[in-house]
């Protein structure tokens, strides 16, 4: 069997970053309040609390319509514009019509993914739901070079967890020494590969510094040019 390429989803394959920014363009615009909310700010605050209460929804313990009004009026009333019920309601309706309007893929992904398949099968490990995530491959033209697509939400385990990667491995009927894992996070993807025994790559667009010194971590800055790229991924999967 071919090894495998593993990739994150959310700011790896997909503007996960650039459709949130332009919704939340879209709530501050439309709200009264918005000339004295700094922008920055609101951005800022709508990170802190979306990362909160991402985990109370992959726990099950909060709807998504639900913790994305839950969101907003966390946001609002940090800064000082407490919300009412309907007023929640309605900026989290906003934000998700500028979300689901911006969404888009990452630049050469595409490109990327249409290189990498026909030479090794494609995986997607993410920290999410399943129609979520699924509804973005197929809008952002991703899905066709996607073999398995593995989610916290139909696991029960969500990265770093080892235990999520090893079940990808398994769908696609390859050892953690045949594939290497693409993501941007450094916590969730790069420490949950190394702990699953997969060799991982960082994406790094904005070239931060890295948060440690691990030895064996690769690192991409841009997923284009999209055959140079496949090139170097499928070196490092066949290195062992």
């Amino acid at each position: 069997m071919p090894g495998a390429i593993l990739f994150d989803l959310d700011d790896t394959l997909f503007d996960h970053h650039g459709a949130s920014r332009a919704a939340l363009a879209r709530v501050h615009a439309s709200h009264v309040a918005a000339d004295r909310i700094d922008f920055d700010a609101f951005a800022a605050h709508h990170a802190h609390f979306l990362e909160e209460l991402h985990l109370e929804v992959l726990a099950g313990r909060l709807g998504l319509d639900e913790a994305r009004q839950e969101r907003f009026r966390r946001v609002f009333g940090a800064l000082g514009v407490p919300l009412t019920d309907d007023e929640a309601g309605r900026a989290a309706a906003e934000y998700r019509l500028g979300y689901l309007d911006a969404r888009r893929p990452v630049p050469g992904a595409i490109a990327l993914l249409r290189a990498l398949h026909t030479r090794a099968p494609i995986g997607i490990v993410s920290n999410n739901l399943r129609d979520e995530q699924q509804e973005k491959l197929e809008v952002c033209g991703l899905q066709p070079f996607v073999t398995a697509l593995v989610v916290s939400g139909d696991t029960g385990v969500s990265k770093p967890d080892p235990a999520i990667f090893r079940i990808a491995l398994a769908r696609m009927g390859v050892s953690a020494g045949d594939a290497v894992m693409i993501g941007d996070a450094w916590d969730a993807d790069i420490e949950g590969a190394a702990r699953a025994g997969i060799r991982a790559i960082w994406f790094n667009p904005n070239r931060r510094p890295r948060p440690d010194e691990r030895e064996g971590v690769g690192e991409l800055h841009a997923l284009e040019p999209a055959e140079q790229v496949a090139r170097s991924l499928l070196e490092a999967m066949s290195t062992r």
